[in-house]
């Protein structure tokens, strides 16, 4: 196999300074910091076989970031990493008098969080893959192509789309969908497909930052307990300006012209409109064991499964010419397995640093050295640079005794700011895959002072209409506060 090795300055850019980034978050507090937190363990950050676990995590990364041109996928060196981290830890323990009870403690807890997190993700996986095998998201992108809209029309129509669909279906496959109707239909304008999946970027990563279904982090911060599902609806007006802004500006750049003329028949197939409807019941049920009978969503999800799963026998059973092939289990094979693993390597790497202590380091000096809300804000400028899952999940992991207001601060920066560069979220990176040549990364970053402006009036926003909220604990923090 071969691939393309990046231009020296490509490499500064893309590469070095998101190195950089993550040494500001990680690095630069460890060696800062006075006065840490006392953990349950003796700190071991000045250890040198802590600091090569630092490494190994800088290095894991700075893989993931090359996934493009190396065709590495990005599980890969991430798992790799974690397994690495936990080896030195292992190494290094019995010189702090730390036992193997105390190791397998942390590791069985982030086996707990990863547990929940892919069983969740596993169930929303299956549902929209099936959706797609039914048609679902081509019959959408026939329509849309099909309609006639001028390309200003379109601009707006797949930026609204994105904004309130990703809440329900999640930001990437939200920008897959659209950016293959923005593909379709201006094939022949590149300058317009740059501008119109920037829009649609931005619109999928503010749409999922109000609702809990529709981005990873806002998944964590709820199954952490430190915000109610309904509690994330303030977040709404703050989405929709981060949205707003950028969009408005944009579409008086880009013009009224007609494409030329397109026609997809697409049609969606048997029991498609029974497994929408059993989507958004699965969602119910989800937040209906969580909200009602104090169980974790995952096993609403789970049970919503087996009812597609049984449902799909139905459909298969009854038209054997048709739907033979269609098998949830084998949808749940090629379901996005390089994800959900990217996420175990996420998850205990940034596990195995916060047992060595730097993430205590970090949270003393960023979060009581500098406020919450600058840190907040801060960790949308990260977000953009590392990716918000693990950001997020540094932040789950230091605990920070914050109020609803600022859970819900951290939760819309994180969301939106990924979109202020293209490798800052998923949605961004699948775009560029899809669109290759055309929507690149420095294209999108020519846009990213727009960008910021969105970000920073969302968060202006969130100040002016959410300021009830401060001093509002969620239960996890209550409970933190009552020992």
């Amino acid at each position: 196999m071969t691939f393309a090795l990046p231009s020296a300055s490509e490499f500064m850019k893309r590469s070095l300074f998101p190195l950089f980034a993550l040494l500001a978050v990680f690095a630069v507090p460890a060696i800062a910091a006075t006065g840490a937190k006392e953990v349950s363990h003796p700190s071991m950050v000045d250890n040198p076989w802590a600091i090569g676990a630092l490494a190994v995590f800088f290095l894991s990364y700075l893989a993931v970031l090359f996934e493009e041109q190396t065709h590495l996928r990005k599980s890969k060196p991430v798992m790799l990493g974690a397994g690495l981290i936990w080896v030195f830890i292992a190494i290094i323990a019995p010189d702090y008098d730390v036992d193997h009870d105390t190791m397998r403690t942390a590791i069985y807890h982030g086996l707990d969080e990863y547990a929940s997190l892919l069983l969740f993700l596993l169930a929303a996986m299956t549902y929209i893959a099936a959706l797609e095998e039914r048609q679902v998201f081509a019959t959408l992108r026939g329509k849309l192509v099909a309609a006639g809209f001028n390309m200003r029309q379109l601009f707006w129509v797949t930026g609204v789309f994105a904004f309130f669909l990703s809440p329900i279906a999640d930001n990437l496959t939200t920008a897959l969908v659209l950016g293959a109707v923005v593909m379709a239909v201006g094939a022949h304008d590149p300058k317009f497909i740059v501008v119109a999946c920037i829009n649609i970027v931005n619109a999928a990563n503010a749409g999922g930052a109000f609702s809990p279904f529709g981005d990873i982090t806002t998944l964590m911060v709820w199954q952490a307990g430190h915000v109610e599902f309904f509690d994330f609806f303030p977040l709404f007006l703050p989405s929709l300006a981060a949205f707003l802004v950028p969009a408005v500006i944009m579409s008086f750049f880009v013009p009224k012209t007609k494409p030329e003329a397109l026609k997809e028949d697409i049609k969606m197939k048997r029991g498609a409109k029974l497994i929408i409807f059993l989507g958004l019941a699965t969602i119910a049920t989800a937040i209906s064991f969580e909200q009602l009978l104090g169980l974790p969503p995952f096993l609403g999800m789970m049970t919503g499964m087996s009812v597609l799963m049984i449902s799909a026998w139905f459909i298969r059973k009854t038209d054997h010419n048709e739907d033979e092939d269609f098998d949830i289990l084998a949808l749940v094979a090629n379901a996005e397995w390089d994800t959900l693993l990217f996420f175990f390597g996420v998850i205990f790497s940034v596990g195995g640093l916060t047992f060595l202590g730097y993430l205590e380091l970090v949270s003393t000096t960023m979060y009581d050295g500098f406020g919450a809300s600058f840190t907040n804000i801060s960790m949308g400028f990260a977000s953009a640079i590392i990716d918000n899952i693990p950001v997020m999940f540094a932040i789950l992991s230091m605990n920070p005794d914050l109020d609803q207001f600022q859970w819900l601060l951290v939760t819309l920066t994180c969301g939106i700011g990924g979109s202020m560069l293209s490798i800052g979220s998923a949605a961004g990176v699948a775009l560029m895959g899809v669109a290759r040549g055309k929507y690149t990364f420095f294209g999108h970053l020519k846009w990213a002072p727009v960008i910021f402006l969105g970000y920073a009036v969302a968060i202006a926003v969130h100040f002016y209409v959410n300021e009830d909220l401060v001093g509002v604990m969620g239960e996890v923090d209550a409970a933190s506060a009552g020992h």
